[in-house]
């Protein structure tokens, strides 16, 4: 388990509802692949700041919150770290993202994407 100190969430680095195939599907980030569906409908970007979900969503307040004004994205800039960020750090992320955004950021974005999941995957 990795946890958050400040906000007391925490996601499982082994979960047991996840297959042997579910593992390779989210290593190599082809679990990702369906939300393109989303991308193709309006719904997401390929970049942008993650989606949350509700009980995350509650705790971000104030300007953070700016982070609803872009559509949410596959990947972001907290995305391609490749490391955990705790869920405010996050958020600061995703504010300066927000603030500064322009085609060039989403583009390294991309690149970085592809890089980390290209490493992640050892391809």
């Amino acid at each position: 388990e990795v946890g958050d100190g400040e906000t007391g969430m925490f996601k499982l680095s082994r979960d047991p509802r996840v297959t042997r195939v579910g593992r390779i599907l989210r290593k190599t980030s082809l679990d990702e692949l369906p939300q393109l569906i989303n991308v193709l409908r309006g719904e997401m970007s390929l970049v942008g700041p993650r989606p949350l979900v509700a009980e995350e969503d509650a705790q971000v307040l104030g300007l953070d919150r700016s982070r609803l004004y872009l559509t949410p994205g596959i990947t972001g800039p907290w995305q391609v770290l490749g490391a955990r960020v705790p869920m405010q750090e996050m958020v600061g992320i995703d504010y300066l993202y927000v603030a500064n955004w322009t085609l060039w950021l989403d583009l390294k974005v991309l690149l970085r994407t592809v890089r980390h999941v290209l490493r992640s995957a050892n391809v």
